[in-house]
């Protein structure tokens, strides 16, 4: 088993972030816009989904 040395470690981490990519401000507001508009789309698909779903299940079980 290999020896565990903290300064190493250290040392491999600082490099490893160091070749971390990190996105520009602008990119990061605009995926961040895109995140939230397409989370309000998919909640509008999702409720008009069910409302459909519900006055189908409502009509049917109405008809009973």
């Amino acid at each position: 088993m290999a020896k565990f040395s903290p300064f190493q470690f250290i040392q491999q981490t600082r490099t490893e972030v160091s070749k971390v990519v990190w996105p520009t401000r602008r990119e990061l507001l605009v995926t961040t816009a895109m995140v939230f508009v397409l989370a309000a789309l998919f909640a509008v698909f999702f409720f008009v989904v069910d409302q459909i779903i519900t006055f189908g299940l409502t009509s049917l079980l109405d008809a009973f």
